[in-house]
């Protein structure tokens, strides 16, 4: 049978896993329309600008949540071993492109990388780390 990059095993744990992140992502981008929508560069740092601006950060915390339950949810060490290794590459990809970056920004005239940017350059990085796993497995 062919390995289909974007299949799943049927396991209750990844079903719960979809629901968090898609909640978790829903809020993420409503977060992020409602910063964009209500503050302007160079807004005074009021208690509900600080508020609104933190929000997709909450977000971010519930994506995060919903993996940190994955890893404890899924029952199979095996596919544990897979998640754990698709998020060390994630991270690995993330340090690796903000440090050369950083070093970039400190030396050369390039243009600054908003903080902004980290974590949907480490969630591209997890589907490095599927692309990763489907590659190294048997």
């Amino acid at each position: 049978m062919p390995c289909n990059l974007f299949s799943r095993p049927k396991n209750p744990a990844y079903t719960r896993y979809a629901r968090r992140m898609a909640v978790a992502s829903v809020v993420y981008v409503a977060a992020v329309m409602a910063a964009s929508g209500l503050l302007h560069k160079h807004s005074a740092a009021t208690p509900a600008a600080v508020a609104v601006a933190l929000l997709p950060g909450l977000a971010v915390l519930g994506m995060l949540w919903a993996i940190a339950r994955l890893f404890v949810e899924l029952d199979d060490e095996y596919l544990r071993l897979l998640e754990v290794r698709k998020a060390m590459v994630a991270t690995a990809v993330t340090l690796a492109v903000c440090s050369m970056w950083g070093i970039l920004e400190i030396y050369t005239d390039v243009p600054r990388l908003p903080l902004f940017f980290v974590f949907p350059l480490w969630a591209l990085g997890l589907f490095v780390g599927m692309v990763v796993n489907r590659w190294k497995a048997p």
